[in-house]
Order: C-alpha cells, then structure tokens, then sequence
C-alpha cells in the first residue's frame, strides 16, 4: 500500500473503528501519533544516515561510538528528554583482519571464507592441514575426542543423529566448550557453515558470536553455501581433503567501553512508571548493518518522533533506548536491566524489534499468556494496517531476554522477513534489502503499542516472581538452552514434581 493511502488507512481505523479499549484522551492521542507515524516519516532518512554515514558499527569500536554519538544527538534533535548514554564494559574488543582459505586437493581452488566475532588468528602466512570432521550433533563426543584434532583444520558440520534433546540455543552453547577443547588439543583452525550447518544464500558467507561475551583463541572461519557443500561432498565421498587457512585479526589486552543511548517521554501523571522501546544499534561488520538491526534501532527514533509531533503525553513515561553489544551476548540490554534494577518494579514491558525487514506480523509477549486478552483487542484495531496476531511465545535471541528473565513482557515485535535469512550478518545487510514504506509501518506500529501500552488506566503488567518466571520457561523448554549459554540465574526455581 502506497505510503499516503497507509497513513490515510491508519487514520480512518483508528478514528472509526477503535474498539472499546480505548479511552477518550487515548483514542485522540493515537489518532495523531498514527498520522505523524506515517506521513513524511524520518525513518528511512534515519536507516540512510546510520547505514550510509556510519556504516558497520561493532561494539567497542570507533565506528560503534560514533554511532552512540549520532543516537545521542538523534534523540536530542526530536525533543526527548533526559538523553543520555549508560555507559558498561564489554571484557574485550576485537577488530577483524584478513581471511583466506583455499582447497590444496583434491581439487585445488579459492574459498570464500569470514572469520567469526572475537576469534583467533593463525600463524602469519596461515596453516596448510588435512581436514578433521567434528558433528554439532554430537559435540560432547568431539571433544572427548579432541586429542585426534592436533595438527588438523576442523570441518564442523551437522552429521548424524543428536545426542540428546538438541536445539540451535544449546549447539550454540556447547560449540564454545568444543573450541577450548580443540584448540587445547592443538588444532590448527575450524571452518565451517552456520554454527555446523549449510548457510543460507548464494556466495555469501555469514558472521556472529560464538558464545556470550566470550573469545576463543582458535581462528574460526565461516563458509558460504557453496563451499561448505563441496568440502561436505568430499568428506562424505571418503576422500582426503586438503586445505590452506589464513586469519589474521586482533584483541585488545583489556575490557572496552560501550554505551546504550537513552531518552525519553516522562509520564504525565506516572512518570516513574516505564514503558522500553527498542532496538540494538551495534551490528556486525561485513556490511552496513542496515537490517541487523539498522532497522529497529531507525523505527525507535521514527515511533519517538511521531510521539513527539504529535504534542500528546502519556500517563506513563516511554523510554526509547538503542542498545549496544546484542551481538556480543546481549550485553548492552542485560547492562540496562542490572543498571535499573530498582525500578524493574515499575517497568511495565519492554518492546523490541530486531527480525530483519519485514512488516510485523505478531506481538510475542514473552510467556506472558495472561495478557493477551488484554493486547488482542489492541491488535485488532491495527488491522487495515497490518493483520498482527498476538502470542506467549518466548523471544530469548534479541534484547527481550533481559527483560523476559526478569520477569517482564519482552514484548518482541516479530517480522515477515523471509529474505533476512540472506542479510543476516552477511555482506549483503545493506539498504538495497530495505523498504520506506515497509519501515515506516513498523515505525508506526512500534509507536501506537508504545503510547497504548503507557496510557492505559490500568497497569499493563506487573513483573512476576522469579519462582513464576522459571516455571514458565521450563514449561517452554528453554532451561537446558539458557544453563548452555550462562543466562539460568534461577536455580532450582521452577521445577515441577515430574522434573
């Protein structure tokens, strides 16, 4: 729909079908916000400028900062208040170097090859070794193998039946383990796809983390989908497989500083009670970080743009805040939670997004089924802009986590995104991937559920008891995922008597 028959759309809905949610005040406050949300939006201009004028934006690096700074001057630009950047270490920096990697036999051949986040180097010149095979679905057994690894360039891939009750969260947790076992052991290197499997997209390598805020001294190169199928047919074909790695980056000797950016709209009448709205605004480097997460961290400002124009104030106070260090293990969002930890008690919810380029489709509240009879009626007045359907699922790979865990709707905004699995930390996380229109509506979206969420009569959420908050998770099979990564802080809390 053509951005002005969308404006034009919101508008109409929200003036003559608003259901009986919505108060007097509130229901004229939206029908601003929606107006201002959708006509002559800053948000692709905002999406410009950070993917264009700043570019990839690592966490700890001056590219990173320089993107706090923009935020910063963003939020003081529109009229918030209170703009300010929460400052926390991040234990180490890292800065990418060199990578190449090429086929030596049996068929010899260049590979497109990109080193992980916070990984090692090889020696100068790199390493010429024979190809080991390690199985994600089976990584507990590698490393009880890990002596046969020395003087070998690991291929991780994804043969085999799982042992046990697998899940990318816990493979994810359980690689890191692997690496310092191999990499004591004296394996030179690993290559692989994404985290053991066939990447998505063509010629398109894709990068990331390896564990939550950790650093791993073996150099770990990522293949595109192309050259991971190659060296998978050999490998499979039984022959001997040869091949030429070398990775060259850097650490620092210590921790680094970063910052979240933060502003805000106070409360009229509550003001110590808070609504987050957010998304990350650190991204990874092979590319611009246009849809990881140029996109959420643009529709923040865009939905705290329109709030402004608009001239209305909520009852409750909404915090905008561009997070840093998602990529590293969601640090910037867990800083924020740690640094507010006085007044989580007044948090209301907190609402990300950060699933690529797409519209929103669903609001996910983060295992809070007992309130989704509250946001559905909400939801369905959205519909003549997009239909949203409203769940209780658990968002725990973005910067809802943080806010789930501690007992709060992590509201994530989830998106239609099928091509992010191509953009996603890829070369191709440019702005040739996003929509002005599409960003926009999100924008817009972010907006109304912001300003509903924080002017409704009624409280919209309370945090629940840590006892509430475990059992839930473990209800929904994220206890074994969380130990993997170092996020269960609940102990035994939670466990049912069949457990």
């Amino acid at each position: 729909m053509p951005l002005r028959q969308l404006t034009l759309a919101a508008i109409f809905l929200i003036t003559f079908a608003l259901p009986a949610f919505a108060q007097d005040a509130t229901h004229s406050a939206l029908v601003k916000i929606a107006g201002y949300s959708t006509m002559d939006s800053p948000a692709f201009n905002y999406l410009t400028q950070l993917s264009d004028d700043i570019g990839p934006r690592v966490t700890g690096s001056p590219a990173a900062q320089k993107a706090v700074d923009w935020g910063l001057a963003q939020m003081q630009s529109i009229g918030l208040q209170n703009v300010h950047a929460e400052k926390y270490s991040v234990w180490k920096g890292w800065t990418r170097g060199t990578a190449e990697a090429s086929i030596l036999s049996p068929t010899p051949r260049k590979l497109t090859v990109a080193a992980m986040g916070w990984t090692g180097s090889t020696p100068p010149g790199g390493v010429d070794a024979d190809l080991a095979t390690a199985s994600v679905m089976d990584l507990p057994g590698a490393i009880k193998n890990a002596k046969s690894y020395r003087g070998k360039i690991i291929f991780l891939w994804a043969q085999g039946r799982p042992t046990g009750n697998l899940n990318t969260g816990i493979i994810f947790g359980q690689i890191g383990e692997f690496l310092r076992a191999a990499n004591r052991e004296g394996a030179f290197a690993v290559l692989t796809g994404d985290y053991g499997f066939k990447p998505e997209g063509l010629a398109i390598a894709h990068t990331g983390i390896l564990g939550f805020a950790k650093d791993f001294a073996i150099p770990f190169g990522q293949l595109d989908r192309e050259d991971y199928g190659q060296l998978e047919r050999y490998l499979l074909a039984g022959k001997t497989v040869r091949v030429h790695v070398n990775i060259q980056n850097k650490f620092t000797d210590g921790p680094v500083e970063s910052a979240n950016v933060v502003g805000e709209i106070p409360g009229r009448e509550h003001p110590e009670q808070i609504v987050v709205v957010g998304g990350h605004l650190d991204s990874w480097d092979l590319s611009e970080g246009t849809t990881d997460n140029g996109f959420g961290a643009a529709a923040t400002l865009a939905a705290a743009d329109a709030i402004v124009k608009s001239g209305v104030r909520p009852r409750r106070t909404i915090r905008f805040v561009l997070f840093t260090g998602e990529e590293q293990g969601l640090l910037g969002s867990l800083a924020y939670v740690k640094q507010h930890a006085n007044e989580m008690q007044n948090h209301l919810a907190a609402i990300i997004l950060d699933n690529g380029q797409g519209p929103v489709r669903e609001f996910q509240l983060g295992g809070r089924s007992d309130l989704i009879e509250s946001l559905e009626p909400f939801a369905a007045s959205l519909r003549d802009i997009r239909e949203i359907g409203v769940s209780d699922k658990i968002e725990l790979e973005t910067d809802t986590a943080p806010f789930i865990l501690a007992g709060l709707p992590g509201i994530n905004l989830d998106q239609d995104s099928p091509e992010y699995k191509y953009t996603h930390h890829s070369a191709a996380d440019a702005m040739e991937a996003a929509k002005p229109d599409v960003l926009a509506q999100d924008a817009a979206v972010m907006a109304l559920t912001a300003y509903w969420i924080a002017d409704r009569q009624e409280r919209f959420a309370t945090p629940w008891p840590s006892e509430r908050t475990a059992r839930v998770l473990r209800e929904n099979g994220m206890y074994d995922m969380l130990q993997a990564i170092g996020l269960w802080t609940f102990g035994d809390q939670g466990q049912t008597n069949t457990q």
